[in-house]
């Protein structure tokens, strides 16, 4: 069985796990609705680069 001949820093085990992190949603807020949203996605309100996108009336 494989044992380690020296016991791991915690320089060395912080360094391995740098990159295990949460990172935060690119959040924009937009103007014509007031709201959050994400950015390059469509808002809450249909809208996408000032222009509407999904129609909001129900053609069924």
């Amino acid at each position: 069985m494989a044992v380690p001949k020296r016991k791991t820093s915690k320089q060395r085990k912080r360094s391995r796990r740098a990159h295990l992190k949460l990172s935060t949603p690119n959040m924009q807020f937009d103007v014509a609705s007031g709201e959050y949203r994400l950015s390059h996605h469509v808002s809450p309100s249909g809208m996408y680069k000032g222009e509407k996108v999904i129609d909001d009336s129900k053609e069924a």
